[in-house]
């Protein structure tokens, strides 16, 4: 594990040099090497130091590195317009290193270390190559949300450390029946999640990122929250399950107002980034269920969450470069102009909607099967944001693709390669991942 990411840190020289695509084969030849790591095991391996790997931790690298690598390649165009391009390779690889050192900690006080740490990069990234003024004011939203949850829980690990002096994930085998400390190391989790109520911070921060920022916050930041929760569930076993019915009941029924909420969004970037509310919503009433069904579907889901959503910006981004707006209103009539992007937007609108046979479905199909053993009156609104998720991706695929021609426009190009490559990278494990999928099962 210490050799990968050895690894990793050499790189940070060669990303402040200018090699852009050179650093890009570098990132994907840093792929390869993770990825025959995989070991068909749920135990822990690869142990060094404070660091190592299951299958969840594993799934989730993999996914960091995969999405950091599309981000560069779908940002070449402030390689090619010499935007600061070497600023924001070596932003990217510092969110990548941080990512990759959160998900491999064994030790909780790493964890959290890490976990925070990787909100400076995203800031910069939100803040530095914004479109709007306003990325300020969503960077803060950004900052407050996370920094205000994640001091209790810093006073939460002191106070454990103190009590059972030891926060290595692997000697946690105590149970705390405290539902304030449950609260205090949740809600950093909750809001990074985000669960509804506490989710303001995200539409703000996907609307005003630039599309590498829109990606790692919807393919990576999002599962932070999911993965601590899986992580701490544990030990918050008997608390968890008294109190698990508030949490999943404002997850379900905030997943249909969203869900709503999506269906009269004019801005494309924001109908996506509240769909990603939706989505996690369910991943968070999953986790709450504690049962095998509803893990093992949270992280399936979060994958493929992560693919699909990360895909869908592209998408926005490209339009938004096309047409130099996201508004639903001018973006019309893009099958005449962009006929092959037309075969992408339908293909990642039916993976959002869970259509067959992309991860999504599956996702759904256990987190949908582990919340009806729950309680059989969640199927209700199980059925109403299923139904939903299918009418606000089938909005968005009809309402850019149809239609008149907006006529204030200039000039056009019908797509490069680099574009088509990316989505392609994206559809790809979105739709043949499910043919491996008992690995997913293997890490409880």
């Amino acid at each position: 594990m210490m050799k990968f990411l050895f690894f990793l840190i050499f790189m940070i020289p060669l990303s402040l040099s200018g090699l852009y695509w050179f650093f890009l084969n570098l990132l994907m030849i840093s792929f390869m090497i993770f990825f025959f790591n995989f070991s068909v095991n749920y135990m822990l391996n690869y142990i060094s130091f404070f660091f190592g790997q299951d299958l969840m931790s594993y799934t989730m690298v993999s996914l960091s590195i995969w999405i950091c690598f599309l981000m560069l390649l779908s940002s070449s165009k402030i390689y090619n317009m010499n935007n600061y391009s070497n600023l924001f390779v070596f932003m990217v690889l510092m969110l990548l290193i941080f990512l990759v050192l959160t998900f491999l900690s064994l030790n909780l006080m790493l964890f959290y270390l890490f976990f925070e740490m990787s909100l400076i990069p995203t800031l910069i990234l939100i803040m530095g190559w914004g479109y709007q003024p306003e990325r300020i004011q969503a960077g803060m939203y950004l900052l407050f949300y996370t920094m205000f949850a994640s001091l209790p829980m810093m006073i939460s690990i002191f106070f454990n450390y103190k009590n059972f002096s030891s926060l290595d994930f692997f000697l946690m085998n105590y149970l705390i029946d405290n539902f304030w400390m449950f609260i205090f190391m949740s809600m950093v989790f909750f809001m990074k999640m985000p669960m509804f109520l506490v989710h303001l911070w995200l539409p703000k921060a996907h609307v005003e990122a630039p599309v590498s920022g829109s990606m790692i916050l919807a393919g990576i930041m999002l599962k932070l929250g999911g993965y601590g929760l899986m992580r701490l569930m544990l030990i918050f076993l008997s608390v968890g399950t008294s109190m698990n019915f508030i949490f999943v009941s404002i997850s379900l029924l905030g997943g249909v107002i969203i869900s709503l909420i999506c269906i009269r969004q004019m801005d494309m970037k924001s109908l996506i980034a509240y769909s990603s509310v939706a989505h996690m919503g369910l991943v968070l009433a999953g986790i709450f269920t504690f049962s095998y069904w509803g893990m093992i579907g949270a992280l399936v889901m979060m994958v493929a969450h992560g693919l699909c959503s990360s895909g869908m910006f592209i998408l926005a981004n490209i339009s938004y470069e096309r047409m130099s707006s996201r508004s639903l209103y001018l973006n019309k009539g893009l099958l005449t102009l962009m006929p092959s992007m037309t075969l992408c937007w339908f293909l990642f609108c039916s993976s959002n909607m869970a259509a067959p046979p992309s991860l999504n479905l599956l996702g759904e199909v256990m987190l949908i099967n582990s919340l009806v053993s729950w309680s059989m009156i969640s199927m209700i609104f199980l059925f109403l944001i299923s139904f939903f998720s299918a009418v606000y991706s089938l909005y968005i695929y009809s309402f850019s693709q149809h239609g008149k021609i907006y006529l204030g426009l200039y000039s056009f190009s019908m797509g490069y390669i680099y574009e088509y490559l990316s989505l392609f990278l994206h559809w790809i494990p979105l739709n043949l991942l499910i043919l491996k999928s008992e690995f997913f099962f293997l890490w409880l």
